[in-house]
């Protein structure tokens, strides 16, 4: 741990009230890696949820895959490592599913063109 985290945990540490001690001290708590990994990957959960309103013609299907697969992997890993990190696992789920949303999207878009073409010679 860098000497600055450390003097700015140790300061912390006066007051975090009692009922708030259990949390501070859990071994996945603030105090460690396993807590602010997960609170910042949060942020692609919103960079998801933003994509939610982009137009599907412009989703990128395997970036979506590989992020789907990601959470979907680390949603595993996070319940099999000691401390189990049910922060770690929520952010997951929640990277998974905003993915897997997308790629249904987009899957849906792509029969709906296909369908198109195949109508379209049978218009004529």
């Amino acid at each position: 741990m860098s000497k600055v985290y450390k003097a700015v945990v140790t300061v912390a540490d006066r007051f975090v009230p009692g009922k708030l001690r259990p949390l501070w001290e859990h071994p996945a708590g603030p105090k460690t890696i396993f807590f602010w990994a997960p609170a910042f990957k949060w942020g692609l959960v919103m960079a998801g949820l933003g994509d939610l309103k982009r137009p599907v013609e412009s989703l990128s299907v395997p970036q979506s895959v590989s992020l789907a697969a990601t959470g979907l992997i680390w949603s595993r890993y996070s319940l099999v490592i000691i401390p189990k990190n049910y922060s770690l696992f929520a952010v997951n789920v929640f990277v998974a599913i905003t993915s897997l949303y997308q790629i249904s999207r987009a899957i849906k878009y792509q029969q709906a063109l296909k369908e198109k073409e195949t109508a379209k010679p049978s218009a004529q």
